[in-house]
């Protein structure tokens, strides 16, 4: 049996110490939410700092759903996510075919524009954004939303598809010329299925953004049944000014938190894959 060094088993335990303590500063505030969403509200302060609740309900999940919009705002962010990624996929893939087989003037320059916009700072235009949602009637609707979800998705897939299709062999693409195929046929009979990984990776950060993102929500929106889940949870009260829904509030946001992970632990591996695609080569 191989002997470890003293340095070799220091390493070791602290390489333990530093997973134990990533682990707990990533998951404890979850567990927090959940205990905090299990504890009755007149409980709540007596019991805010125990680790574990004195009685456990479920009432404050019922209570979300009473008195607010709460089921119409998680199916607008399920339909605003999923038209964003729909949207965000088509238009990117066609761009990313473009910009990772074809050569023309000003690629180079245009792919620093795609990705200067992906990092642009999202208040810097939502007074545009306002004014352009309110100009084409857009305001309080699902799709006003999804256009102005496309500033910060579309550069992202765009980037990340590009990537991905500059590693895609040419000899698929001749072989689908030599065949008669045009090149739009070639990108959806050929190109697509190999594309399979960084699409799926792809839309699901960007149905990620979608789902979380909260200023352009509460700036294209007014009305509570318009509303997405980041935005109505920010708008919960109480009974009175002085009160705040702790508990309600925490309920809510793990009724929105799961899927997410659902998702993100079904598709950890594509996740990888995909953004690591294109990474070796330039």
């Amino acid at each position: 049996m191989r002997k470890h060094t003293p340095l070799q088993l220091l390493g070791q335990v602290l390489f333990w110490v530093i997973v134990v303590v990533v682990l707990f500063y990533v998951l404890f505030p979850f567990y927090w939410a959940i205990k905090t969403s299990l504890t009755p509200p007149v409980d709540l302060s007596r019991t805010a700092l125990a680790a574990f609740p004195d009685s456990i309900t479920f009432q404050n999940y019922v209570d979300v759903f009473r008195g607010q919009p709460f089921g119409r705002n998680l199916l607008n962010s399920l339909v605003v996510a999923v038209g964003t990624v729909l949207i965000s996929l088509v238009l990117a893939s066609l761009s990313a075919y473009a910009l990772g087989k074809y050569r023309f003037r000003g690629k180079t320059a245009l792919m620093y524009i795609i990705l200067a916009v992906s990092v642009f700072p999202q208040i810097a235009v939502l007074g545009g954004m306002y004014s352009s949602i309110r100009a084409l009637n857009l305001y309080n609707s699902t799709l006003g939303l999804m256009l102005s979800y496309l500033i910060f998705t579309l550069p992202f897939t765009v980037w990340v598809l590009t990537s991905f299709v500059r590693e895609i062999p040419n000899e698929l693409e001749e072989a689908a010329v030599v065949d008669g195929a045009t090149p739009l046929q070639t990108l959806v009979q050929v190109l697509f299925p190999v594309m399979g990984p960084a699409l799926v990776t792809t839309g699901l950060l960007a149905f990620i953004n979608a789902w979380n993102e909260y200023l352009f929500a509460l700036t294209l929106t007014s009305d509570d049944r318009a509303r997405t889940v980041p935005v109505a949870i920010g708008s919960f009260s109480g009974a009175s000014q002085y009160e705040n829904p702790f508990a309600q509030i925490m309920a809510a946001s793990v009724i929105v938190t799961i899927p997410l992970i659902i998702l993100v632990l079904i598709f950890q591996r594509r996740i990888v894959s995909g953004l690591t695609a294109g990474a070796v080569k330039g």
